[in-house]
């Protein structure tokens, strides 16, 4: 299985695709070799200043942790479990995280044995071999793996509450399929899709895959932001929440971390948006749900 680097550079850094693409061998893929870290860091571009946020060491910690505590189980269930503390040790803005390279850097990079050992299929019956896809590396927001989780934690979280992106996390379609949506980045509508998991209102895959393309088809005539609106968001929380990435502690093992001290999102907004999915999740064309099933 692919192991932790040897040769840690003291920052991170950014990885275009087109470098990227010299160290995504096929036995990489298959979790039967490492990163020659050495080569890669040496065509890797460092990130400009000395900010603390780019401690290369600060995440390492925190990805051995994840292994430390989840290499026992099931690789799915660290994700709820580290969205939203890798959120709060980077405390990127939403610019800084919509550099694919830096993503790229850190799965690379940084933790290529976490990426292979969340990602690598099972082993097939008939012995064939099996490859951790290529996008779980270099991949869109949804689909990469550390980007995913990162953006999770962003759209779901409520300001600084991270308990609503353990709960989205926690539902593999949820998290795979809310990703791809451009309605989620409206936080009622994010909290509204959450209240649903809560209550049970949705529960397997097949009713978030009927759920989730349903509430994005009708935003395209209900605009929500109208009928639901959140409060305007205030930028001087996540910049005193960013500067103080130097004297953060690493984030607890059971506790959740704290993000920036946003407003909430408003609750009348997330109930009313509640009420409107559940009507249309009655009318949705669940898989395998009959007219004589419970709705």
């Amino acid at each position: 299985m692919t192991s932790r680097p040897e040769h840690l550079p003291e920052r991170l850094a950014l990885l275009s695709d087109v470098q990227a693409a010299e160290f995504l061998s096929a036995r990489l893929l298959e979790g039967k070799d490492d990163v020659p870290s050495i080569a890669l860091n040496k065509v890797a571009e460092p990130l400009a200043g000395d900010d603390a946020r780019q401690e290369l060491h600060r995440v390492r910690v925190l990805i051995d942790d994840a292994l430390g505590k989840f290499r026992a189980e099931r690789p799915t269930a660290a994700d709820a479990w580290l969205a939203p503390r890798l959120h709060e040790t980077l405390r990127l803005t939403r610019r800084e995280a919509a550099e694919k390279g830096f993503w790229t850097y850190l799965a690379l990079g940084v933790a290529p044995d976490y990426v292979v050992w969340r990602h690598l299929p099972e082993p097939k019956a008939d012995g064939s071999r099996v490859r951790v896809a290529r996008d779980r590396f270099v991949g869109p927001h949804y689909k990469q793996s550390f980007a995913r989780l990162w953006w999770a934690a962003e759209l779901f979280r409520d300001g600084a509450d991270y308990r609503p992106v353990v709960v989205a996390c926690g539902n593999q379609d949820m998290l795979n399929s809310a990703l791809r949506l451009d309605v989620v980045d409206h936080r009622p509508t994010a909290q509204a899709l959450v209240r649903l998991l809560e209550r049970g209102t949705v529960r397997t895959g097949r009713e978030v895959n009927a759920l989730t393309p349903a509430v994005n088809a009708a935003a395209a005539t209900l605009m929500y932001d109208i009928v639901a609106p959140d409060v305007e968001r205030d930028g001087e929380a996540l910049r005193d929440w960013i500067a103080g990435a130097g004297s953060a502690l690493p984030s607890s093992w059971n506790g959740l971390p704290e993000g920036p001290e946003e407003e909430r999102v408003p609750e009348g907004a997330v109930r009313l948006l509640v009420d409107h999915f559940e009507e249309l999740f009655a009318d949705a064309p669940v898989r395998g749900r009959t007219s004589e099933q419970p709705e």
